[in-house]
């Protein structure tokens, strides 16, 4: 993995924080508290064999939590073994990037989006109709600053919610959802918007995304405007026992 991609999973971690982090032997573990599968998987940080894999395993149980591991570029073997120990492989995501001026370009209509923190609660509505509940809300809460809801509006209606938060000068939008019935109105384009300028306004110099592979409609936003996927991850989680990223 090169030094630049391993920012955006250092800015993915800091921006988007697990309730705990312990170091244990070569793994990072995470304690997600119900927050999803970003902050509750393992990652590898140094060498490690099979009876490494069995305390990790262990120890997850121990949080309450389903084993579960990211598995980055540079985890080919890993991959492997966990494939051979029968651990079902989820969500491939893609991390989407781009020079934080390319979405600054254009000045907001008015009355569209806006960068609000703390989050109203029209916003906490629209993310718990898109599935992102307390738990993840908590998520947002612990990120530390700086960081900002961004609300989107669509013919004088609430009609989107997301999060943005700043690591190391990268800005990564996380939970950024738009209500059904706005979809296909170009506002999520808007609500990317309002996070670079938020986040240029706040030192940032590049703006980030996450997105799982089937979810075309999030892919085909930031493709259409000009971002570039810098990288991969999936997971794999044994038994395929797993909650909803």
């Amino acid at each position: 993995m090169t030094d630049d991609l391993s920012d955006y999973f250092e800015a993915l971690d800091a921006t988007w924080p697990a309730a705990s982090r312990v170091e244990a032997g070569p793994w990072l573990l995470r304690e997600g508290r119900g927050g999803g599968k970003r902050v509750s998987a393992a990652t590898a940080h140094g060498s490690w064999d099979g009876d490494d894999l069995s305390a990790a395993e262990d120890a997850m149980r121990l949080m309450g939590q389903a084993p579960l591991f990211m598995v980055r570029p540079e985890d080919a073997a890993l991959d492997t073994a966990l494939a051979a120990r029968g651990y079902e492989k989820i969500d491939p995501v893609q991390l989407w990037s781009a020079p934080i001026e390319l979405l600054t370009d254009l000045r907001l209509p008015r009355v569209t989006a806006f960068a609000i923190w703390e989050p109203l609660a029209i916003m906490r509505e629209i993310w718990e109709a898109g599935g992102i509940g307390a738990e993840r809300q908590r998520v947002m809460d612990r990120a530390p600053l700086p960081k900002t809801g961004l609300f989107g509006r669509v013919s004088d209606k609430p009609a989107g919610a997301g999060f943005c938060a700043i690591h190391d000068r990268t800005a990564m939008v996380h939970a950024l959802e738009i209500a059904p019935e706005h979809r296909q109105k170009g506002l999520g384009g808007w609500m990317m918007r309002c996070a670079a300028l938020w986040a240029a306004r706040n030192g940032a110099t590049r703006i980030a995304v996450a997105a799982t592979e089937e979810n075309t409609g999030a892919n085909a936003l930031y493709a259409a405007l000009k971002m570039e996927v810098v990288g991969h991850y999936h997971y794999r989680i044994l038994n395929g026992d797993c909650e909803e990223m």
